[in-house]
């Protein structure tokens, strides 16, 4: 995996992990909505000033966005979705 790919990976797993979406990591972060996704899917070169925001609205330090993630195959195990279930309101 290269390095931007393991800052996106590490970066949705410990967002979803707090609970945040990507709207309001950017919006807290000072960012587009859009280039949290690209960094995320490892299709942009993010600034060390933006892995610093992100960082800290993660409560993590910088280098916990380069650990690489490792298991059994090659393939990155399957997060859960961002979103929150959507509650039935009563009729």
């Amino acid at each position: 995996m290269d390095v931007r790919a393991t800052i996106g990976w590490n970066m949705r797993r410990l967002r979803v992990a707090k609970g945040l979406s990507q709207e309001r990591l950017a919006l807290e972060a000072g960012i587009d909505r859009s280039y949290v996704g690209r960094i995320e899917r490892g299709s942009e070169n993010v600034t060390v000033s933006t892995l610093e925001a992100v960082a800290k609205l993660l409560e993590v330090e910088v280098a916990d966005l380069f650990t690489t993630v490792t298991d059994a195959g090659n393939e990155q195990p399957r997060l859960p979705s961002g979103r929150k279930p959507k509650v039935k309101r009563g009729a």
